[in-house]
């Protein structure tokens, strides 16, 4: 007698064969992704749990997963994890079909995987790790950047990893780095914020998770995230620069620069962008006595700030044009 559990599975199947034939075909990545998620759906789970994975993936093994054991995740004494329920297949899904023997020169049945190089598609994955990880800092990644652009969590996280670099300051980089080439380039610049000493890892700044400011900052704006180790730039000021309390990187670029103290454009450049040049010793000149071509004294090292020093705000009674 045809149980109501095969006669399902069988509609299924009826269902998806008259759909496949009237779709276009697929690429091979997408068509194995399918396959996958049909195989693990609706198998039984193993009997004897992680005892039935560690007996194939073990040290000497492709897929080694010995190392979990160190981790959070493998505690069976915590309720949270995923040992102290279906353990692998808390994850993984139902093994049964995956683990069964099968014949030499046959495939093994797949079963669901993670990673950016994995059949299975990266809103699978990330539903497993969201069934838990949904709280504080996550709950919020639904319409985030890294979610929108089909990032996988496992594509930055090494669950099996007894410390998983994203969430060591000096490995962070690195992994973000697998994607941000350009702020690899920004901070091999001489003039950097010391993410590349491991002094500072890119979370200090941004949340990967979720954000409601843009380029995914810890804070609302931009200043604020800056003010978070610059406080003495915050203000306020009795005599205000105004692009300083608008936004710092009208002067100043995050990452990395070739000018020093991470500026967009050396002095008096820079300020030439706002102050205009007329009736102000701000170009070069040729002084009394001296061969022509001669800079201005006025251009040399510190430029304008040689005179106007409290470039950020000033809060002393005469300090209106900001040089005391």
């Amino acid at each position: 007698m045809i149980t109501s559990r095969r006669l399902f599975t069988a509609l299924c199947l009826m269902v998806g064969l008259s759909v496949g034939s009237e779709a276009p075909a697929q690429d091979a990545a997408t068509s194995e992704a399918a396959a996958s998620a049909h195989l693990v759906q609706g198998v039984e789970y193993t009997e004897k749990g992680a005892d039935t994975c560690i007996k194939c993936h073990d040290e000497d093994s492709e897929y080694p997963v010995f190392s979990i054991f160190k981790t959070k995740h493998a505690r069976r004494a915590d309720s949270r994890t995923p040992f102290a329920k279906l353990q692998c297949e808390g994850c993984h899904g139902p093994g049964a079909n995956h683990s069964q023997k099968i014949r030499p020169g046959e495939k093994r049945p797949p079963i669901m995987n993670f990673g950016a190089k994995t059949a299975t598609p990266s809103a699978q994955q990330n539903k497993i790790c969201l069934d838990c990880h949904t709280r504080d800092s996550r709950i919020g990644w639904k319409g985030s950047a890294h979610e929108t652009n089909d990032v996988a969590c496992a594509s930055c996280h090494r669950v099996h990893a007894p410390r998983d670099p994203v969430l060591t300051e000096n490995a962070q980089p690195e992994t973000c780095y697998a994607c941000h080439l350009k702020q690899r380039a920004d901070f091999l610049k001489p003039s950097v914020h010391p993410v590349r000493f491991g002094v500072l890892p890119c979370s200090e700044c941004h949340n990967t998770h979720a954000s409601v400011a843009t380029r995914s900052l810890n804070k609302p704006t931009l200043n604020q995230t800056c003010y978070q180790c610059h406080a003495e730039k915050r203000g306020p000021f009795l005599w205000e620069h105004a692009p300083v309390a608008e936004d710092c990187s009208l002067c100043h670029v995050p990452h990395g620069s070739i000018h020093p103290a991470l500026l967009t454009k050396r002095a008096p450049l820079l300020c030439q962008q706002c102050h205009s040049q007329a009736g102000h010793p701000s170009v070069a000149y040729t002084g009394a006595g001296l061969p022509s071509g001669t800079p201005s004294g006025f251009l040399l090292a510190g430029s304008c700030l040689n005179c106007h020093s409290q470039v950020h705000g000033s809060n002393h009674p005469s300090g209106v044009k900001l040089m005391r």
